[in-house]
């Protein structure tokens, strides 16, 4: 019987994806329900830590709250696992002045601001997992993590998904706007690749290329596409998140206008 991991959130786009993978290299993987009660009392092997809320979390503070820290907490509390990996964003460095950062980066937030409640969650969450699970814990920062299967979330998943049954496209967004952009199996790669070796600290989980919507545009007009935006504003890019810890896990991820191209191609055959 192959390597046991738990997989907190696993109903989620990330964690079904990783699930799935999982299990196709022959892990035991446990899907525990929300609220389970022998979570705590159990072993849980290798943990995922993949729950979390990103569209809603200002309408939902105090849940927002609960998934990204509460519940992990308890997790590193009770200490069953092997080693702990948590997720968590590369929009924490957003309140950096500067052009490009790494995973050693002191983070700045402004705890007036109540948007702040996701950024602050996730960075407690974090705290946690390396300084309270005596060295089993790593965090994933992701980038902006896209597909194209139902209900995939994203704007640039949602673009993708109307792809396939659009040529026209009329876009809530402005070509100027920048996002580092990763794509959800690139993802898991890097989750099993964290699961496996021993705990490497923060690793930023991104492509570490900011992309512009007009960028990503032009290859949906080369491929045939019609593409307008409703907007012209051009806001500050985010700080750039270095990815060469992620490739010194074996992970390569590959530029959004690649797998971008290949899947509108797919689509034309």
């Amino acid at each position: 019987m192959g390597r046991l991991a738990t997989i907190v959130g696993a109903g989620g786009f990330v964690g079904r994806r990783l699930h799935a993978r999982l299990e196709s290299e022959g892990w035991q993987v446990s899907a525990p329900a929300k609220g389970d009660p022998g979570l705590f009392a159990r072993d849980l092997g290798v943990v995922f830590y993949c729950a979390g809320l990103t569209a809603d979390y200002d309408a939902r503070p105090f849940d927002t709250v609960e998934a990204h820290a509460t519940l992990v907490s308890e997790i590193a509390r009770a200490g069953r696992f092997e080693r702990l990996v948590y997720l968590s964003s590369t929009r924490l460095y957003d309140g950096q002045a500067k052009a490009e950062v790494g995973e050693d980066e002191p983070l700045v937030f402004d705890p007036r601001d109540p948007r702040r409640v996701y950024d602050l969650s996730k960075a407690l969450g974090e705290n946690i997992t390396l300084c309270r699970t005596g060295g089993r814990g790593a965090v994933a920062r992701l980038a902006n993590v896209y597909d194209w299967e139902a209900g995939a979330p994203g704007f640039l998943s949602e673009w993708l998904i109307r792809a396939a049954s659009e040529r026209a496209l009329q876009l809530q967004s402005s070509p100027h706007v920048r996002r580092d952009y990763i794509h959800l199996d690139d993802v898991v790669a890097a989750l099993v690749a964290m699961g496996r070796g021993e705990p490497a600290g923060i690793v930023n989980v991104a492509s570490g290329e900011l992309v512009s919507n007009g960028e990503i545009a032009e290859v949906f007009r080369a491929a045939g596409w019609k593409v307008t935006f409703t907007g012209d504003a051009a806001p500050p890019p985010p700080p750039n998140a270095r990815a060469d810890r992620l490739r010194a896990l074996g992970v390569e991820p590959r530029p959004v206008k690649d797998v971008v191209r290949g899947y509108l191609e797919g689509l034309k055959a």
